[in-house]
């Protein structure tokens, strides 16, 4: 019960903005069916200063259920922090699946690794202790890789949001899916500038031009999803 409430305490992450109801959503839709090792990390989560960081829940399912749908084998992952989302994918993908996850706090990613152990999917793991950027072009150097990703998911620095993307649009096989964490910034991309909080401006600009760019992007199909703090889903078209 206790991780439960955990949980709904950051509601106001969500565009919902309303404990009862991301309370609710949760209780019918993602407790009952939380693996047991994602209840774990986020505990161990919710014990670090920057807890707000990780993947919300109910995102989280709706990222199972895309990996299932697409039969995801081979994904990239920006951004890891405790490894939620991490442990999330490597549970949902086949045994012989491989996640490429990238951040450069290997501290945060090293209080969840002892329940990935645990879970038996370490094995799926290749985690690189880089800045982003640097990494994706070093992957981009093997031409084997171009192309031979089922899913990324991003949740990452917000300036570099675009060159994610295009980097992504390399790597993300055309019919693979790409998803953006944190595109609605608390609703703060829809507010005029000056209701929105100092410590939000900065990022809120750089989702604003990223949003708008993907609007007008035919290289993929989007659904952008009031869900968590806001999702991009985009589908490589070509």
């Amino acid at each position: 019960m206790e991780e439960k409430m955990k949980a709904a305490s950051n509601y106001d992450k969500s565009v919902l903005q309303s404990k009862a109801l991301y309370q609710y959503l949760l209780d019918t839709s993602v407790f009952p069916n939380e693996p047991e090792p994602l209840k774990e990390i986020r505990e161990v989560s919710a014990s670090h200063p920057g807890s707000r960081m990780a993947s919300a829940p109910d995102a989280g399912q709706l990222m199972a259920m895309l990996l299932k749908l697409i039969n995801a084998k081979r994904t990239i992952e920006i951004g890891v922090f405790t490894g939620y989302s991490l442990l999330l994918t490597a549970l949902t993908i086949p045994e012989d699946g491989k996640i490429i996850a990238i951040d450069v706090d290997r501290e945060a990613y090293e209080m969840g690794l002892p329940i990935i152990k645990k879970a038996g999917v370490e094995h799926k793991v290749d985690f690189i202790n880089s800045e982003a950027l640097r990494a994706l072009d070093d992957l981009m150097e093997n031409l084997d890789n171009e192309g031979s990703f089922d899913f990324a998911y991003v949740d990452a620095d917000k300036v570099n949001y675009l060159k994610y993307h295009e980097r992504m649009m390399k790597l993300v096989k055309v019919g693979g899916v790409v998803i953006f964490d944190n595109t609605l910034w608390k609703g703060t991309v829809a507010m005029p500038e000056d209701a929105v909080a100092e410590n939000y401006k900065e990022n809120r600009k750089w989702l604003i031009e990223f949003n708008n760019s993907l609007a007008d992007d035919a290289r993929v199909q989007i659904c952008h999803a009031s869900i968590g703090d806001g999702m991009t889903i985009c589908r490589r078209l070509r």
